[in-house]
């Protein structure tokens, strides 16, 4: 490192564009934590995020911070009007990742000569923050299904049927948020075909697509998330592929079901067959005390599923269910829009 009682002009400069970048990017570092800790409550992400601030301030020396008034700044002040653009967290994010990146490599380039440990640190930090914004942004997506998730109380499966498409948007039309699509007779091409279509389908009116069993798919597709039974890939598996953009929900029907489901970071559950269903014929339906005993110290969203029609709604209601899944009635429906408009009032009529 070089002897820093001897500053010459040129040496100021670079300490106070050493100076500027290192109070930008810790400025930056404090807006990702606290969306980390307030939006997410991510305790891991702010820890790491927090102990990059405490680092770049430990190397902020006092030589830097000495040089601010030496040089006058002409473009203190200014602003883009890009910035007035940022309307939402996603946009914050990404800004200030930027801004923290953007800081970084001119530390990294600018101390190169006079505190090679500051470069060295700035440029091992900057790479950290590329993978970190993703993660982030990854996260504020899964956080956003989640919230659809919680606020949506019908969830519909689909069927193999003719004009499959024009019956998903006459429910989407109606306000259905959740549709969870299912394979059947075809091959994978198709298969996929069909998913991206869906999924352009579900953009189109803010709503989740969600794809049963087929990770390859719900990743191709750009799915907002898998739903697995207990028989499919592992949820730990499905994580690792998937990351943590995509929201996944487990069918479950007892205690051990659920509980693993629980440890193992599943965003919501599936729980049936609450009555006897032809979707699934040789599973005996728990019943509605069951379902009761299973689901009374669950917190994440969880749909009961199996049997359920409009007629039952308001049985269920008045035994403490609030979200249900349904696919024939639905699925097998002359007016489809109109049943599901009917349906979404049963649920969100007060017994």
């Amino acid at each position: 490192m070089r002897d820093f009682n001897n500053k010459t002009p040129q040496d100021l400069r670079i300490y106070q564009i050493i100076d500027a970048n290192l109070d930008r990017a810790r400025e930056g570092l404090r807006v990702l934590e606290d969306w980390a800790r307030f939006g997410l409550g991510k305790e891991k992400y702010v820890e790491r995020i927090k102990n990059f601030r405490q680092i770049l301030g430990k190397n902020h020396l006092e030589v830097y911070k000495q040089s601010r008034n030496h040089i006058e700044d002409k473009c203190k002040g200014l602003i883009h009007h890009e910035q007035s653009k940022r309307k939402t967290s996603e946009q914050i994010i990404s800004s200030n990742s930027g801004r923290v990146q953007e800081a970084l490599r001119v530390v990294e380039e600018f101390s190169r000569l006079n505190n090679y440990e500051l470069s060295k640190i700035a440029s091992e930090i900057r790479y950290e923050i590329y993978t970190l914004e993703v993660d982030l942004l990854s996260l504020s997506k899964c956080r956003k299904s989640v919230e659809i998730l919680k606020e949506n109380d019908l969830y519909v499966i689909t069927d193999q049927k003719e004009h499959l498409l024009e019956i998903i948007e006459e429910i989407l039309i109606a306000g259905v948020r959740i549709i969870q699509h299912r394979f059947k007779a075809g091959s994978d091409k198709d298969h996929l075909q069909e998913a991206i279509q869906i999924k352009n389908l579900c953009e189109r009116y803010n709503s989740l697509f969600i794809i049963n069993d087929r990770v390859d798919i719900a990743l191709a597709s750009n799915a907002d998330g898998i739903h697995l039974g207990q028989d499919d890939l592992d949820l730990k598996s499905a994580r690792k592929l998937l990351g943590y953009s995509k929201i996944i929900g487990i069918s479950a029907n007892n205690e051990i079901d659920i509980s693993n489901a629980l440890k193992e970071g599943c965003d919501y559950i599936g729980i049936g067959p609450v009555f006897e269903t032809t979707t699934k014929k040789n599973k005996k339906p728990l019943g509605i005390e069951k379902i009761k005993t299973l689901t009374k110290d669950l917190n994440i969203p969880w749909f009961a599923i199996g049997g359920i029609k409009s007629k039952n709604i308001s049985y269920l209601k008045r035994n403490g269910v609030k979200k249900v899944a349904l696919i024939s009635q639905l699925m097998n429906s002359e007016h489809p829009k109109e049943d599901a408009i009917m349906i979404l009032k049963e649920l969100t009529y007060e017994n």
